[in-house]
């Protein structure tokens, strides 16, 4: 219900945003040169997997996907 409520309003889902940050992310990684950078941006790259993950998790367990 939620979600049909933000689709309506046309706002898109929160999740939609990390899946667009993490799509510009690993492009950024794939471009960059530079190893400390790398790391870092490695280091984002996992903290949004987890945050989609455990959103995608808690939709399953609620019934919402």
């Amino acid at each position: 219900m939620p979600f049909k409520i933000l689709k309506n309003a046309g706002v898109p889902p929160p999740e939609i945003e990390l899946f667009h940050e993490r799509a510009a992310l690993a492009a950024r990684l794939r471009d960059c040169a530079d190893d400390a950078q790398r790391t870092q941006l490695r280091r984002r790259l996992s903290e949004i997997e987890q945050m989609i993950a455990i959103r995608l998790e808690t939709m399953r367990s609620s019934g919402g996907v």
